[in-house]
């Protein structure tokens, strides 16, 4: 049976997706009065009754990651206690999905305990996009829905009619979903090994896979300080790859200094989405931004008519 009436909320980590969305369903963005006290603390509230409704909150992990999940547990937990009947958390890019695994004595499994913080607040199920790893859906003990945008990208580069493609992984992790990628376009796959001496640093070791006059698509599932990418931009470029190259990524997390070095690096285009907001000044002659805003409203549809989405997982 559908659940009871739809309300969609947006924290402030990104209205305009929000917003987005909302167009889409055809639904009011209802009301949140989100203030801070002066010493920092978050405040939260449904403007309106939730009693009975089904919620849909949209928070996604910016650059501010800490404070945007800590207002996130603190909107549900408002939720929770306004009698809501179901909190769908719609968060497309979901923080701290790096610290997977103890890679390390004495490492924290840091998304373990953010999925274990969002379960306390009181969430019912969460919508995310391209996790790191998809064995993160059992860090949770509801359901996840883990949407992938591999066509989203597909159909923007089959549109360009590029010729002699090789999509390409920057780790041997990213292999399977560029593998699904290139099948889409119907292009060719290659790999780049690398390691990772210390977080945010990786040095190239070795590319396998033929690039020899050929365009390549750089694919990854985030952009953070844009070092892995480039060091692999370098090494297609020495291996004898077209001149022009192209970067794909869902999450455009762009911490410092990564816009320099994605404009020294002189890819053709850098193609993101807007699971993240990117503000004006990280934007660059060549970024493409997609939006996931359709595929968002399209899932959150069927969700709340108690439909089928794994059509989205195809």
């Amino acid at each position: 049976m559908p659940n009871g009436p739809i309300k969609l909320f947006s924290g402030s980590s990104h209205p305009e997706l929000a917003g987005e969305i909302a167009r889409h369903l055809r639904v009011p963005l209802a009301k949140m009065l989100i203030k801070r006290f002066a010493c920092g603390e978050i405040y939260a509230k449904p403007v309106d009754t939730v009693r009975g409704c089904d919620v849909f909150l949209v928070q996604t992990c910016t650059n501010n990651v800490n404070e945007d999940l800590m207002e996130l547990f603190v909107m549900i937990d408002a939720f929770k206690r306004s009698f809501a009947e179901k909190i769908h958390v719609v968060i497309p890019h979901y923080g701290y999905a790096r610290q997977d695994r103890v890679a390390s004595p004495r490492e924290p499994i840091s998304a373990k305990l953010v999925a274990d913080l969002i379960s306390a607040a009181g969430a019912d199920h969460v919508i995310t996009m391209v996790l790191h790893s998809d064995q993160e859906q059992g860090f949770f003990n509801f359901p996840v829905d883990n949407l992938y945008t591999k066509h989203l990208f597909a159909d923007y580069f089959k549109k360009k009619k590029l010729k002699n493609v090789v999509v390409v992984s920057t780790d041997a992790g990213g292999a399977k979903e560029v593998k699904r990628v290139a099948d889409l376009i119907g292009a060719e796959i290659a790999l780049i090994h690398k390691t990772r001496p210390a977080h945010n640093v990786a040095e190239v070791m070795e590319l396998v896979g033929d690039v020899k006059g050929k365009t390549c698509i750089i694919y990854d599932d985030m952009i953070d300080t844009a070092g892995s990418v480039v060091n692999a931009v370098e090494e297609l470029r020495n291996k004898g790859a077209n001149k022009d190259i192209y970067l794909a990524a869902t999450h455009a997390v762009f911490s410092d200094p990564a816009v320099e070095r994605l404009k020294k690096a002189g890819f053709k285009e850098v193609v993101v989405t807007n699971s993240i907001p990117i503000p004006k000044q990280k934007q660059f002659s060549g970024l493409k931004v997609l939006s996931v805003a359709p595929l968002l409203a399209h899932i959150i549809k069927n969700v709340h008519d108690a439909k089928s989405v794994s059509s989205v997982f195809k």
